[in-house]
């Protein structure tokens, strides 16, 4: 028997041992999944919403972040662009994606889909140049409780992913621990993070990925924007990727 025929085999068959003794379920539905099925099953993946916005220079979400980025403003500053790998709203069974990893500890499925958010990424001529992966930093105290960052561990897969990225989690910084932004209206989102980041040395790099798990108002990823545009000047690109793109309908 060809030796990957049989290792195929003995994993296929460790898989069902394991699933008899712990079932495993599809994050969007919550259905039993199939031998063959990882994290998702293949009705919920088939029917995953996405953006396509990885394509596009301009899009609805680059473009919700830089009017965030432009408030205030009085100097100009270069575009930032900006992808999703899917849309959901508050009725979408698809926001269970982001929610398991940031409050169920579903690292495997977070792991998965930032994967899948790496590969669209690298396929497109417009992220495919990024060599700095930087995700959203949380608060210590607030990492220290939760015992985990979701940016980081998204920020992990994407960038391995994307040819000659590496990720660094220490070049930026949450300077405050700031409310949590669920509740908080538009204006208050973005008072809220305001001035919270702040740039921690200075890597050598050419484009610059900021990484969270969902965008909603932009505010969070505006600020991060601010504290990077700050230090690194106007030679560097910054851009940003999330799991999801919130929208209002």
């Amino acid at each position: 028997m060809d030796p990957r025929l049989q290792h195929l085999t003995l994993k296929t068959a460790a898989r069902s041992v394991a699933d008899l003794a712990m079932p495993r379920s599809c994050v969007v539905c919550g259905r039993r999944l199939i031998r063959d099925e990882e994290h998702i099953c293949t009705g919920c993946l088939a029917d995953l919403p996405l953006t396509y916005f990885q394509t596009l220079e301009r899009n609805p979400m680059s473009e919700r972040i830089n009017a965030v980025i432009e408030r205030g403003l009085e100097a100009w500053t270069p575009y930032m662009r900006a992808c999703a790998l899917f849309f959901y709203n508050s009725e979408s069974p698809y926001r269970r994606i982001p929610q398991a990893l940031k409050y169920s500890r579903r690292f495997g499925d977070g792991k998965f889909f930032g994967r899948l958010l790496g590969k669209a990424l690298a396929a497109s001529p417009l992220y495919a140049d990024v060599d700095l992966v930087v995700p959203v930093p949380l608060h210590w105290t607030r990492k220290i409780q939760r015992g985990y960052n979701q940016a980081e561990i998204l920020g992990e897969q994407v960038a391995g992913e994307l040819e000659g990225a590496r990720l660094d989690a220490r070049v930026l910084r949450r300077s405050r621990r700031t409310r949590t932004q669920t509740r908080l209206s538009v204006e208050g989102k973005s008072r809220n993070v305001r001035d919270a980041f702040r740039v921690v040395g200075k890597p050598s790099c050419k484009h610059i990925l900021l990484v969270d798990d969902v965008c909603t108002t932009g505010a969070t990823l505006a600020a991060c924007h601010r504290a990077l545009r700050s230090a690194f000047g106007e030679e560097v690109r910054i851009s940003a990727a999330t799991l999801a793109f919130v929208t209002t309908s």
